[in-house]
């Protein structure tokens, strides 16, 4: 004899194929799935070296003053002293902004700010090395330049939520 089928056996997670339990596997949570990313909350900021945008400003201008500009420089590239000049600044907005933060919030927005127009510039620096330079490497100068374009993002996040934080504070 048949079982008769009804609109229900053709859904996924029905409950009808199911052990009788109506709760046994009938829905499945995203969070909860095999391959879902697992949720773990951000570490607790105690100072400016736990800012996930100072991190990663700190090691594209290591990688940069490290690999990138001795190449720069035996090219004889013009702007390898600016390109110095920016890449190690940006950290130190950072650290500065992060500082006076409670103090002066405006000063330490207006930092900040400097932060992403130091990335700017480090954008397009690294888009002219890859246009004057034949000896420095494409792919390398196309993830430094896709670094500082996340960052500069998080940035403007990190000044946002800065912002949320003095409105509630008052």
């Amino acid at each position: 004899m048949k079982k008769e089928e009804n609109k229900w056996d053709k859904v996924e997670g029905s409950a009808s194929k199911s052990s009788g339990n109506l709760g046994s596997g009938a829905y499945t949570p995203q969070y909860a799935k095999k391959n879902a990313p697992r949720y773990s909350p951000k570490r607790t900021v105690r100072s400016f070296r736990d800012l996930e945008v100072y991190q990663v400003t700190i090691e594209c201008s290591v990688i940069i003053c490290a690999e990138l500009i001795p190449i720069l420089e035996k090219d004889k590239f013009p702007l390898v002293e600016g390109m110095r000049n920016c890449t190690l600044s940006i950290p130190l907005f950072i650290a500065e902004a992060h500082g006076m933060r409670f103090a002066d919030f405006n000063r330490a927005a207006a930092t900040l700010e400097q932060a992403v127009q130091g990335c700017n510039k480090m954008i397009v620096y690294l888009e002219q090395v890859q246009g004057l330079s034949h000896n420095a490497d494409a792919s390398f100068t196309e993830d430094m330049l896709n670094r500082y374009l996340r960052v500069r993002g998080k940035m403007l996040r990190l000044e946002q939520s800065w912002q949320k934080f003095q409105n509630t504070k008052r």
